[in-house]
């Protein structure tokens, strides 16, 4: 890649503390779905935020499939962003598909994170015998198919049901508009990938606390999901469930949910 970790992340820096905080976002978004976040970090933290490669914002060109087909190549990513920016320990707020890639970047470089915060994550969305993930796989398969069909007919249907609430929303249009952004062939391969991980059996490995905070109606990630992964994690977690729907609950419920992530930032997990 002949261009720069910061140029190809459209990696932006605001404020300036001790403390850095790093914003990763989820799938079909970007780093505006921290809109309502952020004025509350700049004056406190130096926060750091970034696109992820294949993200509607980014050059298509740079996105390999191939190495994007499983969360290492995310969590290299973030690494890289970190090592870039001098980052020694750094409080990281992931959504969705980031929660996860900062799980794998805590196994691979345990020390560069102080905590975990992690929104409606997931380290499984397919049932098994002995999970529940909220999905089956024909489900997933028919979702893939209605893509590869209408992109644009698939992501104005898509957008509603994974928001929650109002059809007209501002956040529903908002969710629709970084979807429409994405390029359909990389949002198909994207969505395929964070549909075939199994991340259950690193859960263990991940050892920096973790912050697990949860819409109390998720379409994408059932309540059980939050209570799995605060059994499964390796070091101290704590979960909070919060009373919005939906899966992007800074976005659609900021009244609510951005309260909850700035005491979960400012305040350690206490031991009991």
């Amino acid at each position: 890649m002949g261009t720069s970790v910061v140029e190809a992340h459209n990696v932006r820096v605001l404020g300036s503390s001790d403390t850095t905080i790093v914003l990763g976002h989820g799938f079909g978004t970007d780093q505006s779905v921290w809109k309502h976040l952020v004025p509350h970090l700049v004056d406190l933290y130096r926060v750091i935020l970034y696109d992820n490669m294949g993200a509607g914002t980014t050059n298509p060109d740079y996105f390999d499939f191939e190495r994007y087909a499983t969360l290492e190549g995310y969590a290299y990513d973030l690494l890289a962003i970190l090592e870039e920016f001098n980052v020694d320990k750094c409080i990281y707020v992931g959504h969705s598909l980031s929660s996860m890639t900062g799980a794998i970047a805590s196994i691979i470089r345990p020390d560069r994170f102080h905590k975990l915060i992690m929104i409606s994550a997931s380290p499984r969305f397919v049932n098994s015998r002995d999970y529940y993930g909220g999905f089956e796989q024909d489900e997933i398969d028919q979702l893939c198919n209605a893509m590869e069909t209408n992109y644009k007919s698939w992501a104005s249907g898509f957008a509603p049901l994974v928001v929650g609430g109002d059809m007209d929303s501002v956040a529903v249009q908002e969710f629709s508009r970084t979807l429409f952004n994405m390029r359909p062939d990389i949002a198909l391969s994207v969505f395929r990938t964070i549909f075939a991980f199994d991340l259950r059996h690193y859960l263990g490995r991940v050892t920096p606390p973790c912050h697990i905070i949860q819409s109390s109606k998720d379409l994408a990630v059932p309540v059980a999901v939050a209570e799995y992964l605060h059994q499964n994690l390796g070091g101290k977690s704590i979960v909070e469930v919060v009373s919005t729907e939906g899966h992007l609950p800074q976005l659609s419920a900021p009244a609510i949910t951005i309260p909850v992530l700035l005491r979960h930032i400012i305040h350690d997990i206490v031991d009991h």
